[in-house]
């Protein structure tokens, strides 16, 4: 399986695990679990066969993790990330002191002023490290890098939960708890 049909593959399973399960006739279940088989025929139904192989390579070896099997190999996910409505089943957890969030330059501003929102997605994404934080900047345009103190935040009542690949899930991060770095 060559670099890009990784890449590919796993593009075309974000847009549908993540945004638009019903444009490809799947269902996501609590926790945004699809079975296996139900995808891989809905991928081959749209044009867009993927081998079970395939789906494998793309699961263990994404660099950023996004999508895990359950216990049994049976069913997949992505690990956040969703726009569409789904309860991913996560148990709040008690997060580091420090986390990082990785934006554009044209952004600074008005989370300086309103803090940090989960727009259209379910949460809003810190990473434990500023290196993973840059990379998801990259992503906007010119990466700058916000210290949130997420331990002051949980001691103020903040809820946090962690994915399956390791990302820091929250609601929203205001201003007072955000340093530009």
């Amino acid at each position: 399986m060559t670099n890009s049909r990784i890449v590919k593959v796993s593009k075309y399973l974000s847009k549908y695990l993540r945004h638009a399960p019903d444009a490809i006739g799947i269902k996501l279940a609590p926790g945004g679990w699809v079975d296996v088989d139900e995808l891989l025929t809905a991928c081959a139904k749209n044009k867009f066969p993927v081998t079970r192989q395939e789906l494998q390579i793309v699961v263990e070896f994404n660099d950023k993790q996004r999508f895990s099997f359950d216990s049994t190999g049976t069913l997949i996910r992505a690990n956040q990330g969703h726009s569409v409505e789904i309860d991913l089943q996560l148990e709040p957890a008690v997060p580091p002191d420090i986390l990082y969030h990785g934006t554009g330059r044209k952004s600074v501003e008005s989370i300086l002023q309103t803090g940090l929102d989960k727009m259209s997605r379910h949460h809003v994404h810190l990473s434990r490290d500023i290196a993973t934080a840059k990379t998801v900047g990259a992503r906007h345009g010119q990466p700058i890098v916000f210290t949130v103190f997420t331990g002051a935040m949980h001691q103020a009542g903040y809820v946090f939960y962690c994915s399956d690949n390791d990302v820091w899930l929250v609601d929203h991060v205001p201003p007072e708890y955000l340093q530009k770095s």
